[in-house]
């Protein structure tokens, strides 16, 4: 007999061998008809493995059926529909040749050679394509083969990329291959069992993508897809798309006149006055935040000698994501001897300049915490490919800070970072907060010893984070993200149309102090190594205004809008009341202009509400002579006639920063 143990813990008993597909059936037929795969225990022993309905157990284990409702059926459906994307090319481009398809965030990709580049038109015959043979229902089956066999399997079909790929795997080595109908692919799987189970796809758009990555090689065509369980899930996510599209921060920096990009500068900003204006919000909002906490604010060197990267461990481990810097003269003319050829970097973080200002002077256990904050511009290098308006630069700006502690201060230090960051959001409108804690990656510094001590001290932090949250934090592991100097928290936040950005961080140093030697007394006279603590609210305060940008549409609360107030006249008999109105909001602290074109009312009102100003009061000869305007909302059509006074008030009010309102 066979025992099965279920996700419940019931067991169940077969005579013989049994697949999973079968258990399934045996539970009832609704569970045989949604199974897609199959997760049972891994050949290791170690956590689990997802398998086809197909697999045969031939002794004990335990089983859980997954379905479409399951994350892991989910991925099964994204990984076997871009075989059924292959599937389709090679039925109406036999020519073309098949390469790798992996699933990537919310669908797949598939890479193909082609004679020529496929067309939208094409795009549109290769998903009708794949919805025809779905509807074949055509089951998807398994087998193996050596690999020297494989490889001279798929030479004989002329897939060659495929014949190069197998040809990788240790000779050694089976590989497995999937057929459904005339079409067979090179694939680990799992896949779904019958092509009929894939329904919910679209495909997306077409890109170049070189063959492993590779810029020698050639350039393929990679078509990119999404595929879900249900229609409505495929709805909604399309949905999502047209609205981020609406909402795209570079389309809104333009129409707003905040920011823009040119090729002299790759992945630098060029802030215009309305986009400073905004910045500057954050960081007077950020510097107030602050200030209540005792930080202190300070300042590190942009450019310090690599001798003190190369202490912190960055030269080592951060070097393909740094920019070196020496004199332009010894850079031109490197055999100079009389020429300074020392090499400098350009700080990609805050950290080891903070390390030395609290090594400046000496620190008791009375001083610590020690918090230092700082926004500090840094550069990172990225490839010029992953540059992505604000969300994707090289030069930026860290909402950056270091606590310098003791063991004892750590967790209260931690839950207290925590208390910051959710005030924080609240105040830009993020609820939904995941909070996942970043474990030790395989490239790190330290001892075992040392990370087990700060893993431990951040999963009953994070356990007391979620509890004390009221419901608002949700919680996770992310195996192996942690930085190579410490585990973290990573901060992930959802937006108005339900996309998730990661921002804020916490992680927990043990190794820059020891690594530069800072210290403190002791309350024994003795020296010993503070804890240093990393943390960022908001990360990259660019980066934060591009998801801002399109988390608000455009629509920015008034306190952050770069342009709060524009005051427009409809005859020009109301141009010097309309200077006064504006120049006592700006005495008020308000950022206001003043439209006295002589243009019609409504075509003002359009081009203000292209650029997004929140408010437009109007102005004309019975508003100067009553003292009052007709104030306009940003998206509405109604206009509110009010007294100049009523109105000054209301929108001081209105203005006021969320932590500065009683």
């Amino acid at each position: 007999m066979i025992k099965i143990t279920l996700p419940d813990g019931s067991l169940r008993e077969y005579p013989g061998p049994v697949t999973v597909a079968e258990v399934a059936a045996s539970i009832g037929a609704g569970l045989a008809k949604a199974a897609l795969a199959g997760k049972v225990p891994a050949a290791d022993g170690q956590g689990s493995r997802i398998v086809d309905t197909s697999f045969t157990f031939t002794s004990d284990s335990s089983l859980s059926i997954v379905t479409a409702k399951d994350a892991d059926g989910l991925e099964v459906i994204r990984h076997s529909t871009a075989h059924l994307l292959a599937y389709a090319v090679k039925e109406l481009f036999p020519e073309a040749q098949v390469t790798i398809g992996p699933v990537i965030e919310n669908g797949f990709f598939y890479d193909f050679s082609y004679k020529r580049p496929f067309t939208p038109e094409d795009l549109a015959a290769i998903e009708k394509r794949m919805t025809a043979l779905a509807a074949k229902d055509e089951p998807v089956v398994r087998r193996v083969l050596p690999r020297d066999e494989a490889v001279a399997y798929f030479k004989s079909l002329g897939e060659h990329y495929k014949a190069e790929i197998i040809a990788s795997i240790p000779s050694n080595e089976d590989v497995s291959l999937y057929r459904e109908g005339a079409f067979e692919d090179l694939c680990r799987g799992p896949h779904v069992p019958s092509t009929g189970k894939l329904r919910f796809f679209k495909l997306m758009k077409v890109a170049g993508a070189y063959w492993r990555g590779d810029h020698r090689n050639e350039m393929l065509q990679r078509i990119y897809g999404t595929a879900w369980a249900t229609k409505e899930e495929l709805a909604q996510y399309l949905t999502m798309l047209e609205e981020a599209e609406k909402r795209d921060h570079r389309k809104l920096g333009r129409e707003m006149d905040l920011f823009h990009f040119q090729e002299e500068g790759p992945g630098v900003v060029f802030w215009h006055a309305k986009g400073w204006a905004m910045f500057q919000q954050l960081i007077a909002y950020m510097r107030r935040r602050l200030a209540n906490l005792d930080y202190q604010e300070v300042n590190a060197p942009q450019l310090l000698d690599k001798s003190l990267w190369e202490t912190s461990g960055h030269w080592g481990w951060y070097q393909e994501n740094m920019f070196a810097a020496k004199s332009a003269y010894a850079f031109m003319n490197p055999k100079d001897e009389n020429a300074e050829q020392r090499v400098f970097a350009l700080k990609p973080m805050n950290c080891p300049g903070h390390v030395q200002i609290f090594k400046h002077g000496l620190k008791s256990y009375r001083d610590l915490p020690v918090r230092l904050a700082e926004f500090g511009a840094v550069h990172r290098y990225e490839p010029s490919g992953a540059l992505h308006g604000l969300m994707r630069v090289r030069g930026f700006t860290q909402d950056d800070a270091h606590i310098f502690c003791t063991e004892e201060q750590l967790e209260a230090e931690c839950l207290a970072i925590n208390d910051l960051m959710m005030s924080v959001y609240r105040d830009f409108g993020f609820e939904e907060v995941v909070v996942k804690l970043a474990t030790r990656p395989e490239k790190r510094v330290g001892t075992d010893a040392m990370w087990d001590h700060a893993e431990g001290i951040l999963k009953k932090v994070l356990a007391k984070m979620a509890a004390e949250s009221g419901g608002r934090i949700k919680t996770g592991i992310n195996e192996g993200e942690g930085t190579f100097y410490g585990p973290k928290f990573e901060y992930t936040l959802k937006d108005a149309i339900g996309r998730e950005w990661q921002c804020g961080t916490t992680q927990v140093d043990f190794n820059l102090p020891e690594r530069f030697e800072a210290f403190y007394i002791d309350a024994d006279g003795a020296k010993k190594r503070p804890v240093m603590v990393h943390r960022a609210i908001v990360g990259s305060l660019e980066r934060w205004l591009g998801i801002a940008i399109e988390n608000y549409a455009g629509h920015f609360p008034l306190w952050l809008a770069p342009t709060q107030v524009v005051v427009a006249t409809i005859t020009s008999e109301a141009d010097d009341y309309a200077r006064e109105v504006g120049k006592l909001l700006k005495a008020k602290g308000l950022r206001v202009d003043v439209d006295l074109r002589n243009e019609k009312i409504n075509y003002k009102v359009r081009e203000h509400s292209v650029g997004k100003v929140p408010v437009i009061l109007v102005v004309g000869k019975r508003e100067m002579e009553d003292r009052a305007i007709n104030m306009r909302r940003l998206g509405s059509q109604d206009q509110k006639a009010m007294k100049l006074d009523e109105a000054v008030a209301a929108l001081l009010a209105e203005a006021m920063p969320p932590d500065l309102r009683s």
